[in-house]
């Protein structure tokens, strides 16, 4: 499967969407929410946002809100969605930034911030506000 091209939207933009979406999982009472920039790190995309909810089905309503809130104020919408129906692990793939949502097994079992040690975690603008 190819993957789609990259947009050719500007960094600020697409870390002021990355931002919308960890203040939407922040105010969904998600855990232990983490932006990272994979600029310099990885072509594949520019900022990775982890995030965990409490149970299966906290999973599935963060992952859904991601969707309908950046859809409905944005106009953006995911070019892939895996792992809603279950709730252990969503990714969101918006193309210049992927979120992840994990049951909190899945996330300690796969401890992807350490894969990405690499890259550098930003900020959350939300989380100043709260």
């Amino acid at each position: 499967m190819l993957s789609p091209a990259r947009a050719q939207m500007p960094t600020s933009q697409v870390e002021a969407l990355a931002q919308r979406a960890a203040a939407i999982l922040i105010d969904r009472k998600a855990c232990d929410v983490v932006l990272l920039s994979l600029q310099g790190v990885s072509d594949m995309t520019d900022f990775f946002l982890i995030a965990s909810g409490t149970s299966d089905t906290h999973v599935r309503a963060l992952g859904n809100a991601v969707l309908e809130d950046l859809k409905k104020e944005t106009g953006q919408m995911a070019n892939h969605v895996e792992g809603l129906s279950q709730g252990r692990w969503v990714l969101l793939d918006y193309v210049d930034f992927v979120v992840h949502v994990f049951h909190p097994t899945l996330r300690n079992f796969y401890q992807i911030e350490r894969l990405w040690a690499d890259a550098q975690p930003v900020p959350l603008i939300a989380a100043v506000s709260n």
